[in-house]
């Protein structure tokens, strides 16, 4: 079989294909064939030495890919031949508050991703996935998918008619749109670029702002609220936007912090006189993944994919990611 591996923080040129057996499973293992993988921000971090979280010199990449189990270990009883499943992220986080020490059972970081043909996972490591999406489709939830779900519903739910704004137009905040307007909410979403914001409004989203236009983009949030503010906030800048996404929101609402894109720095006295939340999303657990994927069943949700690229093209996507012209997720085929 062949399985890339991408020495730490040598850049992507780094990126090579080796060969190796295909590994068997042991008691409680699956062995899937992976299917596809898609691309995360934090997947660039770690191919350019900017990630914190990691002890491995090299590692098989990506934590996020579906595929097909073609054997199992004689003690598996939750998946069997043939099942269509996607890897959790962290490996260890099954259910309730995460740990100090699930972040090391994190795929394509402290431990080997899924940027392979075959993969042995223990079988609490995976879940089902929708029959309604494809392969491509599916590769996308493991992180992006279900950090914009743990934000929205997990703690402090989302709630008919409700106002979200989103910040970008990448994987999280593209599905954050989508699950909020299935959930019956407003989404206002935030980007540099107008082509961005038109087919953002063509997916879903009721509100569109160009932050290079309008700098301080709580200023038209206020407005398009009618002055209140939104309920909950998908802040993906960091630092460098927080003073705005608190200025957006409403007494009570709710900032869950994702990225750190913008560094920057804010006194806390602005949290404490809007008395808004903020807190951090790091993933979710296989519980918030299953709820998920309940959702987007019921709601016919298909993630949106902005380009596929073959298993030998890694590299080239990774570029692509790069460049940050994407909407949605971008995703690499691996049959």
């Amino acid at each position: 079989m062949k399985s890339y591996q991408l020495a730490m923080g040598g850049g992507v040129d780094d990126l090579k294909t080796e060969e190796h057996a295909v590994p068997r499973p042991q008691t409680s293992e699956v062995l899937v064939r992976m299917r596809a993988a898609a691309l995360n921000y934090r997947d660039l971090l770690l191919a350019t030495g900017r990630y914190p979280r990691t002890q491995q010199a090299s590692i098989v990449p990506l934590s996020d890919g579906a595929g097909e189990v073609v054997e199992v270990g004689p003690a598996v009883t939750r998946f069997r031949t043939g099942d269509r499943v996607a890897g959790i992220f962290m490996q260890s986080w099954l259910s309730g508050v995460m740990r100090d020490g699930d972040g090391d059972s994190a795929l394509g970081g402290s431990r080997d991703g899924v940027l392979c043909e075959y993969r042995v996972f223990d079988e609490q490591g995976l879940v089902a996935i929708p029959a309604h999406l494809s392969f491509e489709e599916a590769a996308t939830l493991p992180c992006a998918a279900v950090t914009a779900w743990h934000a929205l519903f997990a703690r402090k739910p989302l709630t008919l008619g409700q106002q979200v704004l989103i910040l970008g137009t990448g994987g999280v905040a593209a599905f954050a749109m989508q699950l909020a307007r299935a959930a019956g909410a407003t989404a206002i979403v935030t980007s540099s670029s107008d082509d961005k914001l038109a087919r953002m409004r063509e997916f879903g989203a009721s509100h569109g702002i160009n932050y290079r236009a309008t700098l301080e983009f709580s200023r038209e949030v206020r407005r398009l609220t009618g002055g209140m503010g939104v309920d909950h906030v998908i802040e993906t800048g960091g630092g460098g936007t927080l003073l705005q996404s608190i200025a957006a929101t409403r007494r009570g609402g709710q900032i869950h912090l994702i990225g750190v894109i913008a560094p920057g720095a804010i006194d806390p006295i602005h949290i404490l006189l809007a008395s808004v939340g903020v807190q951090g999303i790091e993933v979710g657990s296989r519980e918030m993944f299953e709820a998920l994927n309940q959702s987007l069943a019921l709601h016919r949700i298909h993630p949106i994919i902005s380009r596929v690229f073959e298993f030998n093209e890694a590299q080239a996507a990774y570029r692509y990611f790069e460049r940050a012209e994407h909407i949605g997720k971008v995703v690499i085929q691996i049959a």
